[in-house]
């Protein structure tokens, strides 16, 4: 990675909607440092170089009414074409690599960081998981991952099995992570327990102190 290494990076994976943010967020209440890789491709679709260049594909077909990129717009584009995610992520995912590699950086000299956490869609697609010291797979069942989705994101069936099928498999996801978080109920305490247990078992194996 180009960074010497002093503090554990923690990778989560999940299927759409099982709450991977959610465990981010309460890794984050415990010291963590979070890279959101999402949040990261949101924040450059507001850069006027990538702004220019979409424009360029897709004209105003992807601008709302204030001249500004739609993000619904553009997701929907990209997964609806393969070819055309592709290029996306082309264009995209170079950036997303070098604030990433920058934020890494950055936390590592921060002594409020304890370990650092890769929240990212394609982490495994990435090969981001060699870079972990651990994998956490956050498991929730089909039926309860559609239905957040649905709520907080307003999607309709056919757009979560669209970007479900860009990645990588859960079983294959879940054979690769080193740890399993339950995310079934919408009792928060529940996850918190179930965070505060993942916590307890990385500390005991000394990846990240006590």
């Amino acid at each position: 990675m180009g960074v010497l290494r002093r503090k554990a990076i923690i990778g989560l994976v999940g299927g759409i909607g099982s709450g991977k943010s959610t465990v981010a967020r309460m890794l984050a209440e415990a010291g963590a440092a979070v890279i959101d890789a999402d949040a990261l491709a949101h924040d450059l679709l507001d850069r006027s170089d990538i702004v220019e260049q979409l424009r360029s594909w897709w004209g105003d077909s992807v601008f709302n009414e204030a001249g500004r990129i739609d993000r619904r717009k553009v997701g929907d584009l990209a997964f609806s074409d393969a070819n055309q995610r592709r290029r996306l992520e082309e264009l995209i995912h170079p950036h997303v690599c070098c604030e990433r590699l920058r934020l890494i950086e950055q936390y590592e000299s921060d002594a409020r960081c304890r370990f650092i956490v890769l929240d990212s869609p394609l982490l495994l697609e990435a090969g981001l998981d060699r870079d972990c010291e651990a994998i956490v797979f956050v498991d929730s069942s089909d039926e309860v991952r559609k239905s957040r989705v649905q709520r907080t994101r307003g999607w309709q069936s056919s757009e979560w099995i669209a970007r479900e099928k860009s990645q990588i498999t859960l079983d294959k996801k879940r054979k690769k992570a080193d740890y399993v978080v339950a995310n079934n109920s919408s009792d928060l305490n529940e996850l918190r327990l179930a965070t505060g247990n993942l916590l307890e078992s990385l500390k005991s194996t000394g990846i990240i102190s006590a």
